[in-house]
């Protein structure tokens, strides 16, 4: 783990803006090295590995899910995971909400939209987040609270594009908590920019970043 780094970022980032440590792939060791500078908000997107982390570091750490969530995995993590990046379809927060009812848990969710370029990402539409939220099923959810949403940019050079499409998620956000959540004080989150954006989405009104490799170095696939 860089430290000097870890301090660099929590100095450039605005006091309301939640910094979750991608520690995915990294070993506990550093996690640790992480939560005794402070930093209690970590995010992981395989589930065995988080479950495996969070059965043996601090239990006050809050686990984010930043990754592609399958629906046979949901069950490692809904004992404890803080916060669900990523629902990018129905089926997916129905599963999260039933297994969340086993554990009698009201967990967290962000919605996560298409905005980038790349068919390699996943993601609502707004027509297709609209149909779901109007829908008679999505009102029988209990056990889930949607508390805002998730994007991720296109990987280019092009910072107007960029900026264009936090600005897309940022409109996103501000169009379903005036029609849909305007009750809700939780719904509040737009969690975009990564190690390699998150300036940019800071200046888009993010409230929530995902930073792994300008923290931790590289990651190191062979090792999982």
């Amino acid at each position: 783990m860089n430290q000097e780094a870890y301090r660099r970022i929590l100095g450039q980032i605005p006091s309301d803006v939640q910094l979750v440590a991608v520690s995915k792939t990294k070993p506990e060791s550093e996690v640790l090295a992480a939560y005794q500078l402070g930093q209690r908000h970590f995010g992981e997107n395989w589930a065995q590995e988080l479950k495996t982390k969070h059965e043996h570091l601090p239990k006050d750490i809050c686990w984010h899910f930043i990754g592609h969530l399958q629906t046979n995995k949901i069950k490692y993590i809904i004992p404890y995971v803080h916060l669900i990046h990523s629902i990018d379809s129905f089926r997916l927060l129905q599963e999260v909400n039933r297994q969340a009812a086993i554990h009698q848990r009201t967990v967290g969710c962000l919605l996560q939209f298409h905005i980038a370029t790349e068919d390699t990402k996943f993601g609502f539409s707004m027509e297709e987040c609209q149909q779901m939220l109007e829908s008679q099923e999505f009102q029988l959810l209990q056990n889930v609270e949607i508390q805002g949403v998730m994007g991720m940019a296109s990987l280019t050079d092009d910072i107007q594009q960029v900026h264009q499409e936090f600005r897309t998620l940022h409109e996103y956000f501000d169009a379903l908590k005036q029609n849909y959540f305007s009750e809700n004080q939780n719904f509040k989150e737009i969690s975009m920019g990564m190690s390699h954006d998150y300036p940019i989405a800071i200046e888009e009104g993010s409230t929530m970043i995902r930073v792994g490799s300008a923290i931790f170095g590289e990651r190191d696939y062979s090792k999982r």
